[in-house]
């Protein structure tokens, strides 16, 4: 087994760091975000640190790179006050890919890579229409983090649009049915495969599977 101490991860080569790093958490949720400029202009970007934060109110966390200027997103986003995640399908995850690339500020990722947006009569920012999994969020907080210069942004879930064959009985969201691809690094996907869903443990009682349709 190969052992890194912090001083060896800090002599690594940057890229290599980098990789080492971002792939060290294993699989991550993968989304698109949707915002919009004041002016107008939709902008969309590939994220995958989303993170549940709270159920009531049902709340979504978000990690932001290092703010500068040109970072349409989290500018958007605190113009508007409002956003959209939507999950990545394996017909386009390439085009998701490609809106990942820095565009000049001002340019729209929908246009350039292929998206078409669609909106909701009381929300300013564009989903992906292309997608199965649709959150719209309303900003509720944003910390700034001083350790590494990046931004928490904290949404309410106030809009959910979900094709009705991938909720389950119990509510659960069926991400395995949808064909929603995840992601390990910043450029590695995959498809997931289900073991199985399990009854909410308790104590001194073993473990008991959950049926399918649950």
């Amino acid at each position: 087994m190969t052992i890194f101490r912090d001083r060896d991860i800090e002599a690594l080569e940057k890229y290599f760091r980098i990789n080492l790093i971002n792939s060290l958490p294993g699989y991550k949720s993968l989304n698109m975000l949707g915002s919009v400029s004041p002016e107008g202009v939709t902008n969309l970007a590939l994220v995958s640190s989303a993170f549940h934060l709270g159920s009531n109110p049902p709340l979504i966390g978000l990690i932001m790179r290092p703010q500068r200027p040109e970072n349409d997103t989290l500018n958007n986003i605190k113009a508007t006050g409002q956003y959209t995640l939507n999950n990545v399908l394996p017909d386009w995850y390439e085009k998701a890919h490609q809106t990942s690339a820095t565009y000049p500020s001002g340019v729209s990722e929908f246009e350039k890579c292929g998206f078409e947006p669609e909106y909701l009569d009381d929300l300013k920012a564009p989903f992906v229409k292309q997608s199965s999994i649709k959150m719209g969020l309303q900003l509720r907080e944003m910390i700034d983090i001083e350790l590494n210069g990046t931004t928490l942004v904290i949404g309410e879930v106030v809009a959910l649009l979900v094709a009705k064959p991938l909720i389950k009985e119990d509510g659960f969201i069926d991400h395995h049915q949808a064909g929603t691809v995840t992601v390990a690094g910043l450029d590695s996907y995959y498809l997931t495969q289900p073991l199985q869903r399990l009854a909410y443990a308790k104590p001194d009682q073993e473990p008991k599977a959950l049926s399918a349709d649950s």
